[in-house]
Parts: C-alpha cells; sequence; structure tokens
C-alpha cells in the first residue's frame, strides 16, 4: 500500500476524496459522544484545519507544509474567531485530542507518524480507530498507548484528558 498524502486524502487520479460508511459513521458517533455524552465540557470538531506552519514536522515524512487535519478533535478551551474576522481557515491552537480514523485507502504506519506529529505540535492525547476491528488506540505521548477493543472492553478511558466512553457507541 502507497503511503503519501495524496492516497491519505483519497486524491487518486485526480479523485476528490472519497469516504468510507464505517469511517464516516465512527467519526460522526465520535464527534457526538464526545459532546454530548462526556462528563467533560469540550468543544469538538471534524476535519478542522491545524496551522503547523511555524513548526518543522518534515521528519515525520507527512507530505504536508503547513497543515494537520485530524478526523475529529477536542478542546478544553475552544479556539475563538478574532474580532473582525468572521471564521478561521486554519487554526493554530492545537487541540487538547486529535483523533484519527483510519480509512480503507490509508496505511496505519501513516496515521502513526500523523499522531507522532500532533504531539511535536503539543495535541496532549491521541487516539487511533480501526473501524474494521472495532480497535481504538489512545495514546499518551508517541510511545506510551492503551488499546481497546469492542470484544474485550466496555469502555474507552483516555486518562490523560480524563475521558469514559462507552466502546459499543463509537462503531454502533
Amino acid at each position: 500500500m502507497t503511503d503519501s498524502y495524496e492516497l491519505e486524502n483519497n486524491a487518486i487520479d485526480g479523485e476528490d476524496e472519497m469516504g468510507s460508511l464505517n469511517h464516516s459513521t465512527v467519526q460522526t458517533n465520535l464527534a457526538g459522544l464526545l459532546k454530548f455524552k462526556c462528563e467533560k465540557e469540550l468543544a469538538v470538531m471534524t476535519e478542522l484545519s491545524l496551522d503547523i506552519s511555524e513548526q518543522d514536522l518534515s521528519e515525520y515524512r507527512l507530505g504536508i507544509k503547513d497543515e494537520l487535519k485530524p478526523d475529529v478533535c477536542a478542546y478544553l478551551n475552544a479556539p475563538v474567531v478574532p474580532d473582525k474576522e468572521n471564521d478561521l481557515l486554519k487554526v493554530s491552537q492545537m487541540p487538547d485530542l486529535a483523533i484519527e480514523i483510519l480509512s480503507p485507502r490509508q496505511a496505519v504506519s501513516y496515521l502513526i507518524r500523523k499522531i507522532n506529529a500532533y504531539f511535536a505540535a503539543g495535541v496532549r492525547s491521541c487516539w487511533l480507530v480501526i473501524p474494521s476491528n472495532k480497535y481504538i488506540g489512545v495514546y499518551s505521548s508517541p510511545n506510551e498507548w492503551e488499546a481497546f477493543d469492542v470484544k474485550r472492553d466496555t469502555e474507552v478511558i483516555d486518562k490523560v484528558m480524563d475521558i469514559h466512553l462507552p466502546i459499543a457507541k463509537v462503531f454502533s
């Protein structure tokens, strides 16, 4: 499997991004659970462009220059649109939590490098979600994670963020 940014974003032969049913379902479920079922009050966003133009993350070989875009991210203190602006195309404030969901055209190794880049950029916690295996890896640092899966666990626990979510609802 090719392991490039173009493949990660499904831009093959000029095609626009193509999602998958499982990826979309899990992304929506996670955003909803984090926003409405989590005991913490979080600002939750999907596909938010994070501005990394001031950081050199080239060692992670992601094929990107100035932005990272997690599938889902969450903030304890939400970024705000500055006065006299209507919106932000890229947010420089890094989220507290970044979540990557494996899609059918991605390589796990690419997402692990992306998780390492998130930590280098200042993200506190990262999740790697594999819908086909109903698996969630919760990373507290690049080399420390806990594995959760539907067959063995009833909830996903993120100790850094103090988040507990019912794992079956993530994949339902």
